[in-house]
């Protein structure tokens, strides 16, 4: 049996929501090449760095060479997007039973208290605590085990 209030609530979606990052970004580890997705987003960035550069200062020169790298850049960015698209295929389906099996169970109920707020959070849409919370805490490991995968560089 789920449980429908706080703390048992709270804990529980706090947990899958720690189980569910865990999957993706292990996903994102096992199915992608996190080196070679850190080497184009720097390429990406360098480019577009060059690119404000050469618009402060004015060289046409410049500009005209980087508007020819463009087709590139945006290449590499829809290799990224693949790369990303292709984790979310996998989970997105399941996500979709979970949440609707437990949108019905936890529809109106108090999952967790957010201080200064209350139960549910001013917002119009996606009002309920089940889905701040959810979100809340899907942020945090998402942070915490894309660092342990190395899905990000810390520079």
């Amino acid at each position: 049996m789920l449980p429908t209030s706080p703390p048992g609530s709270t804990l529980f979606f706090f947990s899958m929501a720690a189980a569910i990052t865990f999957l993706m970004n292990l996903a994102n580890r096992l199915f992608t090449d996190p080196e070679k997705l850190k080497a184009w987003r720097k390429e990406i960035s360098d480019y577009y760095r060059q690119l404000r550069e050469a618009q402060k200062s004015g060289d046409k020169k410049q500009m005209e060479k980087l508007m020819k790298k463009q087709q590139y850049i945006m290449q590499l960015n829809a290799k990224i997007s693949m790369q990303s698209f292709k984790v979310m295929l996998i989970f997105i389906v399941p996500l979709w039973i979970v949440w609707l099996f437990l949108g019905g169970i936890y529809s109106g109920a108090q999952i967790a208290f957010f201080p200064g707020v209350g139960w549910d959070l001013p917002v119009p849409l996606f009002g309920s605590s089940l889905f701040w919370w959810y979100m809340l805490c899907s942020f945090l490991f998402s942070t915490v085990f894309s660092h342990l995968f190395g899905l990000v560089s810390v520079e």
